[in-house]
């Protein structure tokens, strides 16, 4: 069975009130490939979720940035499993580059995190990738491997998880994985689930692509067997990512 094409947007930390009912409206009105071809998310602000799942399509789906590893309590500042779920939204992004980085989430804590938004129902867009550092000590294949073990470690239904691999040194500089090193990345990946998780799993699960995606280098991006799809950060807040979500045509040709 074909892997459905998936296009998320991460707003990240961007937006007011007025800027956001503009980017809805934009999408909102955009001629994009049915549901059937192509499985669009938009990942707003935690301010904004509620608004934006009030004013959007009905086709496309809302995803946050964030959420706790476990259930809510005394955590100043942060954003349970279960309030997601009450609000009604059915996504989440979790171990972003950034928040690996800045906030110094490990890979056991990803994979808890992962692990626990997918017990309380919510589906995941589980992010990975190696530094430039990394990249050019040859090391990649190991440190996006060790990424993924960690959260294969905690879940066995890998059913609403969706692997993004996000070169870091490709996020918001401009510079993109050429169409080959992101398919060489994504078949590698692909070949460890095999061998780790299961062929099932392997040929199933979604690995998409984030890393300075645009208009402009979707399509041949898209065109790749093993990418599945993106998630887009800064051309997500831009008209463009209307071209970027057409892009999914480019599997049915």
């Amino acid at each position: 069975m074909a892997r459905k094409f998936f296009v998320g947007g991460n707003w990240k930390c961007n937006g007011t009130t007025e800027e956001v009912k503009k980017i809805v409206t934009t999408l909102n009105e955009a001629e994009v490939p049915s549901h059937d071809v192509v499985e669009v998310v938009v990942s707003p602000p935690f301010v904004f979720l509620t608004l934006v799942k009030s004013l959007l399509r009905s086709d496309f789906h809302v995803a946050s940035q964030n959420c706790w590893v476990s259930k809510g309590g005394a955590f100043t500042g942060e954003v349970s499993a279960e309030m997601l779920v009450n609000l009604g939204i059915p996504w989440v992004i979790i171990g972003h580059s950034e928040r690996r980085a800045l906030l110094n989430e490990s890979n056991e804590f990803v994979g808890d995190k992962v692990a626990y938004a997918l017990s309380q129902g919510l589906k995941v867009i589980a992010c990975i990738g190696e530094t430039l550092e990394q990249r050019e000590s040859g090391s990649t294949m190991a440190v996006v491997a060790a990424q993924t073990k960690a959260i294969a470690d905690k879940v066995t239904n890998w059913d609403n998880v969706v692997l993004a691999y996000e070169p870091v040194w490709a996020i918001g500089t401009g510079k993109v994985a050429t169409p080959a090193q992101a398919q060489e990345v994504h078949c590698e990946l692909r070949k460890w689930l095999n061998q780790n998780v299961g062929a099932d799993i392997a040929a199933s699960v979604r690995i998409i692509y984030g890393g300075s995606v645009n208009g402009a280098n979707c399509k041949e991006l898209a065109g790749q067997p093993d990418v599945d799809g993106f998630l887009v950060g800064g051309a997500s807040l831009k008209p463009e990512f209307v071209d970027i979500i057409k892009s999914a045509t480019v599997k049915k040709n």
